[in-house]
């Protein structure tokens, strides 16, 4: 091997180096600008919208979870949100009603509004389709997992992870895929 064919390695600062970045940052105005943005993000997408949300007892929401127009959002009893979710109702009519006991992975998306794509251009001057999501009680959605405009989860479904639901999941189903499609029956036995 050559010397240019050798893998470099990313360099290591030493003990003083890495305490005067420490020191650099903490009085560099940007940072502290950029931290007002992070908290301005943060109420406006979780805060503000947990004081709108119709929300059943014991709810567990990890702290970045993502609302949007929360006033068309219902969480059943027991719901338990993973880190990074989105839940987004629609700006107009578009419902996301979550039954009791359900639990969702991190960065699972739920949106009851879609852009239009073929009125014109661009696509964010388009109007938007809303249509009610429902998910219903027991229900487990893995990480990663979206679930589209006008879906209706059957109770006890599980959402495999990475999973797209474009159409209805019948109770106790087993989903998996893009498309999902049913994979299997979840047993229950009590």
């Amino acid at each position: 091997m050559t010397e240019v064919d050798l893998p470099t390695r990313k360099k290591s600062l030493s003990l003083p180096q890495r305490a005067l970045r420490l020191l650099t940052s903490t009085f560099d105005p940007r940072a502290w600008l950029h931290l007002l943005k992070i908290v301005n993000y943060w109420n406006y997408s979780h805060v503000a919208p947990l004081r709108e949300i119709t929300m059943g007892a014991d709810c567990r929401i990890s702290p970045d979870v993502n609302f949007s127009n929360a006033q068309n959002i219902t969480l059943g009893d027991r719901v338990r949100l993973g880190s990074r979710c989105f839940i987004w109702g629609g700006a107009g009519k578009g419902r996301v009603m979550i039954g009791d006991d359900v639990l969702f992975g991190p960065d699972v998306l739920i949106t009851a509004a879609n852009y239009r794509f073929n009125d014109g251009s661009p696509v964010t001057d388009q109007v938007m389709d809303e249509a009610d999501v429902i998910i219903g009680a027991d229900v487990w959605a893995g990480a990663r997992a979206i679930l589209l405009p006008g879906v209706t989860i059957g109770d006890g479904a599980i959402i495999a992870a990475g999973s797209v639901v474009r159409q209805d999941v019948p109770p106790f189903a087993i989903v998996a895929g893009v498309p999902a499609k049913v994979v299997g029956t979840r047993n229950i036995s009590k």
